[in-house]
């Protein structure tokens, strides 16, 4: 299985961001996993899944996190986001600096969900469980 973006599926803007992606993937290329559920069990380690304020990225081979999964998502999806991959050169931990900020304070601007996101009919086919 490849190409799966892991997310936290209580977080409101995560939620927004998967949207987002499920309408700008015309290729289907991506899968969308909740942090909370059963698949990242298997492919992230027990730290990841109860920092949930890092988005994840299984692109069939590695893991990435955070602006680097952010990158790599962007760069699976084609189209304008090729011109935000040469950002991958920066060292991570300069680029995670804003990401960490804002992720610290997402449930603050966006809310908080009493459970994971359920698929519509039609997205159900892209998200694992």
């Amino acid at each position: 299985m490849a190409n799966i973006v892991f997310f936290d599926g209580v977080c409101g803007f995560c939620n927004k961001s998967v949207d987002l992606l499920l309408k700008m993937d015309d290729g289907r290329r991506l899968k969308f996993a909740p942090i909370q559920g059963e698949t990242a069990k298997y492919y992230l380690r027990q730290d990841r899944r109860e920092n949930v304020d890092t988005i994840s990225f299984y692109d069939g081979e590695r893991l990435h996190y955070r602006t680097t999964a952010l990158l790599k998502i962007g760069r699976t999806l084609g189209g304008i986001f090729w011109i935000c991959y040469p950002l991958i050169v920066v060292p991570a931990p300069w680029r995670d600096a804003a990401y960490n900020w804002f992720a610290k304070r997402r449930y603050r601007f966006f809310g908080k969900r009493d459970a994971c996101r359920l698929p519509t009919p039609e997205e159900r086919e892209r998200f694992l469980d």
